[in-house]
């Protein structure tokens, strides 16, 4: 007889929370299910794709692909500033994982600069993730951990209002310890607030910048008309 469909408890460590689904063990392991976090991280839009395991019984589920939705994109994008998108394989401590960052310029830029900073994005990226274990670069970059880090280096080749992973996952995740992935510490909540606030104060400050543009236009604009007079 075929075991009934009930709700199961699935463990979400990387949230430090669990969820039920509709089913039995046996049919949820492997199946992936994908969870918005914009509401939880205070707007910034991410989804991830968990892939569930069954552990002797215990449902675990292991964020499987990380990425920014198009709507949040474009909310971080204004006019008279220049994006900046990379694609490349990026091997961490255990697993290979492919990356997308994308950043976004204060202004318009040259394409010598937009090189530079994909280049300086990508070296940066790639000597990082050797130390780590993909799941915890998952926690790093659910926390800002990995954005705040590469932020300042890459201020020093040009400003950035936005500087995030687009995209970061992995076609191996049944190569990671699973044990200690079902372990991981819980991503602290002021983490993720500190990110969100320092990403409104950046717009902030864009906000004004383009104020101050603004009035010094209309104020020779004012002065040409006085001169005609």
């Amino acid at each position: 007889m075929a075991e009934r469909k009930r709700f199961i408890t699935v463990q979400v460590p990387i949230l430090g929370n669990e969820m039920r689904l509709l089913g039995t063990a046996e049919e949820l392991h492997n199946k992936t299910i994908k969870l918005d976090l914009t509401r939880q991280l205070r707007g910034k839009g991410l989804t991830i794709k968990f892939r569930i395991f069954n552990q002797e019984g215990k449902l675990v589920a292991i964020p499987n692909k990380m990425e920014l939705v198009t709507s949040y994109i474009r909310r971080m994008m204004r006019k008279r500033t220049d994006y900046v998108e990379d694609s490349f394989t990026a091997r961490c401590s255990d697993v290979r994982t492919a990356m997308k960052p994308l950043l976004i310029t204060r202004k318009k830029v040259s394409r010598a600069v937009r090189r530079n900073l994909r280049n300086t994005a990508r070296e940066f990226l790639l000597e990082y993730a050797k130390e780590k274990e993909y799941i915890k670069m998952c926690n790093e970059i659910l926390d800002g951990t990995l954005q705040k880090t590469m932020l300042p280096k890459l201020k020093k080749v040009y400003p950035l209002s936005f500087c995030d992973i687009r995209v970061f996952e992995t076609k191996d995740l049944e190569k990671i310890d699973l044990e200690k992935a079902s372990t991981l510490p819980v991503t602290e909540a002021e983490d993720i607030q500190e990110v969100a606030a320092e990403e409104v104060k950046e717009e902030a400050e864009e906000k004004e910048e383009i104020k101050e543009e603004t009035e010094d236009i209309q104020e020779v604009k004012d002065d040409n008309k006085e001169d005609k007079e």
